[in-house]
């Protein structure tokens, strides 16, 4: 039975990104005492937002911007805590890659916290490199290519 939720693109400066905005500090933000720059806001101005939704509740969202060489970066993923382990970032990553697929983007490249390293490697993604602080986090940087839709690991 499919899942009642649906991915959307969020336009900039709307309400739902407000919301968006919202769940990003709550989930990322917040239990590390950062706030957005300016620069980040900015840069938001220019990316792809993608919100899951149950109705007009934001579950979870994410951010793409584009990198360069074909490259698009997937940043700032974040789920509602009470909705997490309920398939919403499986589907906000799987939609985010057909949009990229779509767009002619040939890889997918992001940072991941190292505990999220084995939800990125169920879909597929690979590590790149040594492990990096980033926002004083532990992270990986992690890649897949976009040009098929290859088989998803369980």
């Amino acid at each position: 039975m499919p899942q009642p939720y649906a991915v959307r693109i969020i336009d900039h400066g709307s309400e739902a990104y407000a919301a968006e905005l919202a769940l990003r500090k709550s989930v990322l933000r917040d239990p590390l005492g950062l706030e957005f720059s300016q620069e980040e806001l900015r840069t938001d101005a220019r990316s792809i937002h993608l919100g899951c939704f149950h109705g007009d509740r934001l579950l979870g969202c994410l951010v793409l911007t584009p990198a360069g060489e074909g490259d698009i970066r997937m940043r700032q993923v974040a789920v509602a805590p009470e909705m997490q382990r309920r398939g919403i970032g499986t589907a906000l990553v799987e939609a985010a890659e057909a949009l990229a697929r779509g767009s002619g983007f040939r890889r997918m490249v992001l940072h991941a916290r190292q505990s999220a390293v084995p939800f990125y490697e169920r879909l597929g993604y690979r590590v790149l490199g040594d492990p990096f602080f980033e926002i004083g986090l532990l992270h990986r940087e992690m890649v897949k290519p976009l040009t098929a839709a290859g088989p998803r690991t369980a």
